[in-house]
């Protein structure tokens, strides 16, 4: 008998206070990318973001944003990361998904709007995202 795992769909809803978090994140941070943690929880292929930190020691210029892992506190309620792009392109670029951790990364493009925010899982392929 062969056992297999049932696929989840996933889907990520982002609260309204979070969204509003990193969208001031990134215009504050343009022109220059902005990186941040997700924080939240994931039930069923679910995963809500309610929350977010700033990583210490991270890195941003206009073309990279970046963080050493190694430095992150152990905290299980990070889910995932953000990346802003300021050149206007939603799409996550080969080192965004080098530094992918947890369960999602969010891409969030100029001119960092709600019809601006992205979200994808650690293979580049995009997960349906909701506001609530």
């Amino acid at each position: 008998m062969v056992f297999g795992k049932k696929k989840v769909e996933r889907s990520v809803v982002l609260q309204k206070e979070a969204l509003d978090s990193i969208l001031s994140y990134c215009q504050m941070n343009h022109p220059d990318e902005g990186v941040l943690i997700l924080k939240g929880k994931s039930k069923n292929g679910k995963i809500t973001i309610n929350n977010l930190a700033i990583p210490p020691f991270n890195h941003t210029e206009p073309t990279f944003g970046g963080l050493p892992q190694s430095f992150l506190p152990f905290d299980s309620s990070y889910i995932g990361i953000m990346h802003s792009h300021p050149n206007g392109t939603e799409d996550p670029t080969i080192d965004d998904l080098q530094s992918f951790f947890g369960l999602v990364l969010v891409t969030v493009k100029s001119p960092y709007d709600e019809e601006c925010i992205f979200a994808w899982d650690s293979s580049g392929n995009p997960i349906p995202l909701f506001f609530e």
